[in-house]
């Protein structure tokens, strides 16, 4: 005799919430320590500072604006004006579509997540990836597009530049921006990436994908299809792709996605258009496509799903008071930033005015 279909259901929402909170305290102690790291990193690391770097053309500036890419914990949207603005500089397109290319894919917080859902093999592979679709796509963009003389400007965020001296300045800012900014612009894109992984966690099989799509390159064009149009940022993502390899994607597609995802999105498409051309747009998906399938392709050779699963955290004990704690705070940042609670209504921790 089957049960009644609403003791299913609230099987399947109990299932929903214990699955959602676990994976908020396993990502909770890194996510927090990563706005730390943002904080850090947006007061040495200004877009004046970029802009200072790799305001010019040339191939070492590809490399450059990769490497300044790969931590800066920027998302799609916050990484448009800083691109604007590079070009706006002087910088060729190639260095501004590296930079494009590279920033949005990782993070120290989303590099910090990654670790701590995915292991360190994952988390390596993830980082090459991203320096590898920054440097071919400059590369490629100096290669086969002409530089015009033209200055243009994106559309996008307001882009604020604040000079910070002494060290109260600093330290402010650095607890504004990791713990009010940083939760306020992705907090959104986060809980919506939880609600997902908590509800592919507790409604669909081990394997489900698996069986629809297979685990070859049809797999891996799929995400990158699925990929292409959607925004997310790149630690939202996370917990997304590992709810996608434990329902049989291969961990190669959840790099796929993970590339993808944050990589492109509509507004990144209108910026490359507007300050770069038509032409240098088409280039810029089409590196971006070949180097995800084949990053990925790469990945499936060297990492099965059980290795990443064996390393993820295993849900077979609740998690501990400190856990349940960091979790509290990590979820009432994300509901505040989300909500609007944080940064504008209130200021708190605002970092104080230059005289």
């Amino acid at each position: 005799m089957s049960p009644p279909e609403h003791t299913l259901a609230m099987e399947v929402i109990a299932r929903f919430f214990t699955e959602t909170w676990y994976v908020v305290a396993d990502m909770a102690p890194y996510l927090l320590l990563g706005f730390l790291a943002a904080g850090v990193l947006h007061v040495f690391i200004t877009p004046a500072f970029v802009r200072r770097h790799l305001g010019k053309k040339g191939f070492s500036q590809v490399i450059k604006a990769t490497i300044f890419g790969i931590p800066i914990p920027l998302c799609s949207c916050g990484v448009i004006p800083v691109a604007a603005s590079l070009h706006k500089a002087g910088a060729g397109k190639g260095a501004t579509a590296a930079f494009l290319a590279s920033t949005p894919q990782t993070g120290a917080d989303s590099i910090l997540v990654t670790y701590a859902l995915m292991g360190p093999l994952f988390t390596w592979f993830r980082v090459f990836a991203s320096a590898l679709t920054g440097i071919a796509s400059g590369l490629s963009m100096d290669l086969l597009t002409s530089e015009d003389t033209e200055d243009k400007q994106g559309e996008s965020c307001d882009e604020v530049i604040k000079v910070h001296s002494s060290i109260r300045q600093k330290f402010t800012t650095i607890i504004h921006h990791g713990f009010i900014t940083l939760p306020s612009d992705i907090g959104g894109a986060v809980l919506l990436g939880l609600v997902i992984s908590g509800a592919l966690g507790a409604v669909v099989p081990h394997n489900f994908f698996a069986d629809i799509i297979g685990q070859g390159f049809l797999g891996l064009l799929v995400m990158l299809i699925i990929g292409i149009p959607v925004y997310v940022c790149s630690t939202a993502s996370i917990p997304i792709a590992l709810s996608l390899i434990a329902s049989g994607i291969s961990p190669g597609g959840a790099l796929v996605f993970l590339i993808s995802g944050p990589a492109t999105n509509a507004a990144t498409f209108t910026t490359l258009w507007t300050i770069l051309g038509r032409k240098a747009t088409f280039i810029y998906l089409s590196v971006l496509a070949v180097c995800a399938l084949s990053s990925g392709l790469l990945l499936d050779t060297m990492l099965s799903a059980d290795a990443v699963m064996a390393f993820a955290p295993q849900h077979d004990h609740p998690p501990t008071l400190t856990e349940q704690i960091l979790a509290a705070l990590l979820l009432a940042l994300l509901l505040g930033g989300y909500a609007g609670w944080l940064g504008k209504k209130h200021r708190l921790l605002s970092p104080p005015e230059r005289k």
